[in-house]
C-alpha cells in the first residue's frame, strides 16, 4: 500500500470563494490541500474544515483529489446537498479541467472508454480492469503543445476516483508532476498539473442552469 500522506504540508492560502448565495457556495481548492479530513490527526486540515469555518452551514457535496486544484461546489442548506447530489449521481453537472501532459498525442482530440478499479496492494492507486473495472469515460481535445508537453482539456462523462490521471497514464500521456502515475524524471513539475477549470449544475434554487470557472494557476 503506497502513503500519499508522508509529507502533507498544505498551502496556507487564504479561501478563494468564486460565488455565494443562500443555497450554495463555490471554492477555488488550492492544490495540496484535501478535501476532507484524512485518517489522523495531521491530516485533520482539509478545505470542508477551512470552509465551515467561514461558512458554518456548508455541507460536502463531492470532492478533488488533493493535488488537483480549482472549482469545488458546497452546500449550505440540506436541500441544497441532496438536489446537487442527485446531480452528480445522475451525471447532470459537467465539468471541464485541463491539464498539460507528458507527449504529444497523435490525435487532436478523443474519447478514452475504459474501466477502472482499486489497484489493491498498491491503494490508493486505481488501474484499468476490464473484467471487474467500473464503466469509465473521458473525452480529451488538444489546447497546445509545448516542446513535449501537451495542454489538453479534460471532459470526465464519470467520476470514478483518479479517472483523468489513470486515463491519460493508459493513452501514453501521463500528467505532469503526478505523484503516483507520471514517475519518470523528464515527467516532474512543481505541482500535478491538473486543474478543474469549470463546473455546471441546475441550481437548487429553481433548477437555472449555472457555471462557474476557476481561473487557471498554470
Amino acid at each position: 500500500m503506497i502513503d500519499p500522506t508522508d509529507a502533507y504540508n498544505p498551502p496556507n492560502d487564504p479561501l478563494v470563494i468564486i460565488h455565494d448565495d443562500h443555497e450554495v457556495l463555490l471554492v477555488d481548492k488550492p492544490a495540496g490541500l484535501l478535501s476532507v479530513p484524512g485518517k489522523g490527526e495531521h491530516l485533520a486540515d482539509c478545505l470542508l474544515t477551512r470552509v465551515q469555518a467561514a461558512f458554518p452551514m456548508a455541507l460536502l457535496v463531492h470532492r478533488l483529489d488533493r493535488d488537483t486544484s480549482g472549482v469545488m461546489v458546497f452546500a449550505l442548506t440540506r436541500n441544497a446537498q441532496r438536489h446537487l447530489g442527485l446531480q452528480f449521481e445522475k451525471r447532470q453537472t459537467k465539468k471541464t479541467y485541463v491539464a498539460d501532459v507528458y507527449g504529444v498525442p497523435s490525435e487532436k482530440s478523443g474519447t478514452v472508454d475504459l474501466p477502472l478499479i482499486v489497484d489493491w496492494p498498491n491503494r490508493p492507486l486505481q488501474k484499468v480492469c476490464h473484467e471487474t473495472g467500473k464503466a469509465a469515460q473521458t473525452d480529451w481535445k488538444v489546447m497546445r503543445t509545448k516542446g513535449n508537453v501537451t495542454r489538453v482539456r479534460l471532459m470526465p462523462l464519470t467520476g470514478r476516483s483518479h479517472q483523468l490521471r489513470v486515463h491519460m497514464l493508459a493513452i501514453g500521456h501521463p500528467i505532469m508532476g503526478d505523484p503516483f502515475y507520471a514517475t519518470e524524471p523528464e515527467m516532474a513539475a512543481p505541482r500535478m498539473m491538473l486543474h478543474a477549470q469549470t463546473l455546471a449544475f441546475r441550481h437548487p434554487d429553481g433548477g437555472k442552469g449555472v457555471r462557474y470557472t476557476a481561473k487557471l494557476p498554470f
